[in-house]
Order: C-alpha cells, then sequence, then structure tokens
C-alpha cells in the first residue's frame, strides 16, 4: 500500500509537472498561444500575490485508482518573495513534516518575464514545466498552458494550471498532469486561507 500511496502522491502532488521528445532543454524562444495586452501580466500577477498566505483544504481527483485519496487534506504556502518580483508556491499533505526523503513537495515558482506571466514547476517527477499564464475577462481566473520543459518526462508532467480566485479568503487550483502512456489527471484543490 505504501508503495501505491507513494505512486498516487507522486501524481496527485506534481499535478502539479506527452511526448518523450519534449525532454529536451528549456526552449526560451517559446512563446506563448496568445499574446497579452500589454500591462495585463501585471494585473494577473497582482491577483497571484493577492493569494499570499497559508491555504489548507482538500484535493479531488478524476484518476479512479486515487479514490483513497479523495479528500487528502492538503497544505499550500504562497509566498511573495524577491522584492514582490516572486511568488513561491508550495504544496506538500497536510500534517506532515518537511522530510523531502519520505514526502512529496513540489515548488512552483510565478513571475513576469516580458510582460508574460511565467509559471515554472520544480516537479518531484524530476522535471521542470514552464507555462504561460493568461486572465479571464472578469479578473478572478488564470489559466497556465505549457510552454516548454526542462527534465526527464518518464514518469510524466504537469501540462495546466488555473487559480480562481472565489474570494479574499477562499481560492481553487486546477491542475492537469500527462502521464507517459497519454493518460490525463485532472485534480482540483479547494483552499481555504489558513487561519
Amino acid at each position: 500500500m505504501k508503495v501505491f500511496r507513494s505512486i498516487v502522491s507522486i501524481v496527485l502532488m506534481s499535478l502539479a509537472t506527452m511526448a518523450f521528445a519534449q525532454s529536451n532543454a528549456h526552449n526560451h524562444e517559446a512563446q506563448p498561444k496568445t499574446v497579452a495586452a500589454p500591462g495585463s501580466a501585471q494585473n494577473a500577477f497582482a491577483l497571484i500575490k493577492s493569494l499570499g498566505g497559508e491555504w489548507e483544504g482538500t484535493v479531488k481527483t478524476d484518476m479512479p485508482v486515487a479514490a483513497s485519496m479523495e479528500n487528502l487534506r492538503m497544505h499550500v504556502t504562497m509566498r511573495v518573495t524577491s522584492r514582490g518580483n516572486v511568488v513561491v508556491h508550495e504544496f506538500q499533505e497536510a500534517n506532515t513534516p518537511l522530510d523531502p526523503t519520505r514526502y512529496d513537495h513540489p515548488v512552483t515558482m510565478l513571475y513576469v518575464d516580458a510582460d508574460q506571466l511565467n509559471l515554472v514547476h520544480y516537479c518531484d517527477a524530476g522535471n521542470r514545466p514552464r507555462m504561460f499564464g493568461n486572465m479571464s475577462q472578469d479578473g478572478k481566473k488564470i489559466e497556465f498552458d505549457f510552454a516548454d520543459i526542462s527534465g526527464s518526462t518518464k514518469v510524466g508532467h504537469m501540462h495546466q494550471a488555473a487559480f480562481t480566485v472565489v474570494d479574499e479568503d477562499h481560492h481553487i487550483e486546477d491542475w492537469t498532469f500527462h502521464l507517459p502512456n497519454g493518460q490525463v489527471v485532472h485534480a482540483r484543490f479547494d483552499l481555504q486561507r489558513a487561519k
């Protein structure tokens, strides 16, 4: 059961990170699917920064073998750092120590570069997908689409993410993970600000 839980944890926590051909080094020339309007990346980043703090909630996934992990309690830290230029996002199962030898603990960095909101996910699967984000018309949701990846994709990779702000104390994160066999796994984290 521990091995099964570890495999499922890698997928869930790395949903956070289908082709093996994508395992080449970062392509810094990659372009976003849509060109952001000037200043819109800063607006989207301001929304992400408003989520700074500690969050707790549950995860739900569409992966049938992970049924035993439904409603698993998660802890998310979103820390604004580097004089406001970066947000560090960290996932971990609630009430577990920061022990990378026993528990998954993916880290995601969000920042603006050339008026494009970037997300780089440092995955427990051993790779680093990069995505570009765009904010919805209503200003409450940011969707990130895959741009490129560094590292091996032999156990899969994170392919999309979305952050939806419900209110200042509630947000939802949707993460999409592509397995090497082509299966796509979606996970939804329903998070409340920790008091």
